[in-house]
């Protein structure tokens, strides 16, 4: 216990005990301070400023202690002191009081709550955060909710205490003002609940709306401020214009002409953007032809003496064509157009806030207006500035399609999912790769005994991965391109034929008028938690928005831009990110959602770690694939879910069902408690489940159900 909270302890402590000892709350009552005015009133005037120096020194007491009484002091306070200075006093006593058991209540419980219950409260923390001074004004300018109680409750949140004293300050004037102006009048009154009429109570309650509205009101003068140098249509061709269409943009219009909205989609490169042209799909389709490269090459562990492959590179990549042009169709503009959606294939400018110049491919200009626009046009590969890059060439995900020879050496700059995928899938065609992290791990945003596994396996099938060097240059020599990496103080010289950039990805962000219309946008493109930029009409959603660069991720985005673009002011939704799951395919496969343990750790919120080895699952076992493992995350000593990792064979579709319990508040003894069909990869969920129950067992309760055996026993 640290020095502070045991001086608070034993602070509080004394408190109390002299509050019942001398049992002072006989002094607290309406009754006890009727019948003593006379001799309050003779005190004040022999010594008006002891008198003053002593009530407020009780009232900064009983308030900081959460006392009864506060009420009768008040009025006190008119009756003794008058009306001005009585309202002076008590002001100020009751906000210092008020603070001290906001700093109490925070020194005590803040660290403990936050700890216990900060995966729940985050949505608070971050609306204290944001607007925590118009919370609290509300809260104050209505005596419905107990002073102390707010006290209390906000010291464990995380507004500054100088804004708490500031605002209480001015919040509970008002009340204080009836208080101590009825206390003038102490005689005629009967109870304290007579003060405040029914009346009062509604004007209470309607000037704590105040600060709402006020808040109102202020985003109505920032959005008149924002608009003030543009025309606004007097009607509009269109209820939506969607700018991209990539998973975002496509779910966008989807949704809009699902609700019968007059919705234009424009593209100004490929349908499907980059999931289905460059990235989730032919990256998926080339992981399989390695995969199974992989598996015949383990041919002797199913028992199967001998089994050969030869590889055609160029035929892998013409597959991976085919298989992008079969999926096509479902991102395509005929499909879309049959939906509804006016779909333009060409290049969108936003001019105004409420007018798209859209230039086809044609040459042909068009403008169009709209109530709203949706900006979804994605990311791209980043390229570091590192010297002699250019002069070397480089492939990115976006370009390294286009490929028809397997480079014998390749580095791979990059150990984040993408980078990771492409190392091991051109290990296993037989390129010589390299993998350069400046990180000290690969995956690094996951834990740690999960890069551990996936550099173990990557050593296994002869992949060379530099952890912790940072790329400081290239050459051309004599023996060929170069990198020359950092460790430290040390540099490493690393020959290689073909070098793929995967070191993440960067929003595009210019080209579509942003800059001229002032859409505030720093890596990602600012919105709200409605998805709105600083123009309320216009939205932002996908990897161009962030915080989540991922197409599922994107798509569950672009509901709530469609839904809020389209039918606010009347009804808006924020964005959830509460249960966002993500894979990365490499092999074995690692799936997450929510928290894990590194996140837990670094956030001080209160877990409990499970862990069931695949490697003892009949089905893992059976298929070869016996490695990996499920890791729960469960609040303390109860089976609520607050994330799962999992590394193992098709960890992506095994996370599906912890997404669910999460999204639903379905806890490990429901898993438990349902049927998995045997024998198959998903009872791995269910023995995880069943490894918390073990830890979890009632031994007290099953120490007397042993006795009861015995003794039937006989």
């Amino acid at each position: 216990m640290t020095p502070r909270r045991r001086a608070v302890i034993l602070a509080i402590a004394a408190g109390l005990v002299l509050y019942f000892w001398l049992d002072l709350d006989r002094f607290l009552s309406l009754e006890s301070i009727a019948s003593q005015q006379d001799r309050l009133e003779a005190w004040r005037a022999a010594r008006p400023l002891a008198a003053a120096a002593a009530f407020f020194l009780a009232y900064v007491a009983v308030t900081a202690l959460s006392l009864p009484g506060a009420a009768v002091m008040t009025l006190a306070a008119g009756a003794v002191f008058g009306f001005g200075w009585g309202l002076l006093i008590v002001s100020f006593a009751s906000t210092i009081g008020a603070t001290l058991a906001f700093l109490a209540s925070r020194t005590l419980l803040r660290d403990w709550v936050q700890s216990r219950f900060g995966g729940r409260l985050r949505a608070v923390n971050e609306g204290i955060a944001k607007d925590g001074p118009f919370y609290l004004l509300t809260l104050r300018l209505v005596p419905l909710f107990p002073f102390f109680a707010v006290n209390l409750l906000m010291g464990l949140t995380p507004l500054r205490a100088r804004t708490f004293y500031w605002v209480s300050q001015l919040g509970m004037l008002p009340g204080t003002l009836v208080y101590v102006n009825a206390g003038t009048r102490l005689a005629s009154i009967d109870s304290v609940a007579g003060i405040v009429s029914p009346g009062l109570l509604l004007s209470f309650a309607l000037l704590g709306l105040f600060p709402l509205l006020a808040r109102k009101l202020v985003e109505v003068a920032q959005a008149r401020r924002v608009y003030a140098r543009w025309q606004r249509p007097r009607r509009f061709d269109r209820n939506l214009v969607v700018i991209g269409a990539g998973s975002a943009g496509l779910v966008t219009a989807y949704i809009a002409a699902a609700v019968r909205a007059k919705v234009t989609l424009v593209e100004r490169h490929r349908m499907g953007g980059d999931c289905l042209n460059t990235g989730c799909v032919p990256s998926k389709a080339l992981l399989r032809s390695a995969k199974l490269l992989s598996q015949i090459g383990r041919a002797r562990e199913f028992g199967i003496r001998d089994a050969q492959a030869e590889l055609d590179f160029a035929e892998v990549m013409a597959r991976v064509g085919r298989v992008v042009r079969q999926i096509e169709p479902h991102d395509s503009v005929e499909r879309y157009t049959g939906l509804g959606v006016d779909v333009i294939e060409g290049n969108a400018r936003i001019v105004s806030p409420w007018e798209v110049e859209v230039t086809g491919r044609d040459g042909g200009v068009q403008r169009l207006s709209t109530r709203s626009i949706v900006i979804a046009t994605g990311a791209r590969p980043t390229v570091p500035p590192i010297p002699g890059l250019d002069e070397v060439g480089f492939l990115t995900s976006d370009t390294l399609w286009d490929l028809r020879e397997l480079p014998k050496r390749l580095l791979v700059l990059g150990g984040g999912p993408i980078g990771c995928e492409l190392a091991q899938a051109f290990a296993r065609f037989g390129s010589q790769v390299s993998l350069v992290e400046m990180q000290p791990r690969l995956l690094s945003r996951e834990d740690a005994e999960v890069s551990e596994l996936v550099a173990r396996r990557f050593a296994e099938e002869g992949i060379r991965v530099l952890t912790g060097h940072a790329a400081a240059r290239f050459e051309i020599g004599q023996d060929g391109k170069t990198l020359v990496a950092r460790d430290g103080d040390a540099e490493l010289r690393i020959p290689f034929d073909v070098v793929l950039v995967a070191v993440g990805r960067t929003a595009n962000l210019e080209g579509f008028g942003l800059e001229s219309l002032g859409v505030r946008a720093g890596r990602t493109v600012e919105t709200n938690g409605f998805l709105q930029t600083n123009y309320p009409n216009i939205y932002a959603a996908g990897d161009v928005a962030g915080p989540y660069q991922l197409t599922h991720a994107a798509a569950h985005q672009a509901w709530y831009a469609a839904v809020n673009a389209l039918f606010d002011p009347f009804r808006k939704f924020r964005a959830d990110y509460s249960v966002i799951p993500w894979a990365t395919f490499v092999d074995p496969e690692v799936a997450r959602v929510g928290l894990n343990e590194q996140e837990a750790r670094a956030r001080g919120i209160a877990h409990e770690v499970t862990v069931y080895g695949i490697d003892d699952l009949d089905r893992a076992i059976a298929d070869g694939e016996a490695q990996g493992f499920v890791k729960v995350l469960t609040a303390p000593g109860k089976d609520r879910i607050l994330g799962v990792t999992i590394v193992g064979a098709h960890a992506g579709e095994l996370i599906a069902e912890y997404v669910l319990a999460m999204k639903h508040g379905i806890g490990l003894d429901r898993i438990l408690g349902t049927i998995h069909v045997y024998p198959t990869m998903a009872e791995a969920n269910k023995y995880a489940a069943g490894a918390w129950k073990r830890a979890h067992a009632p031994q007290r309760l099953l120490r007397w159900v042993e006795r009861f055996h015995a003794w039937r026993r006989g």
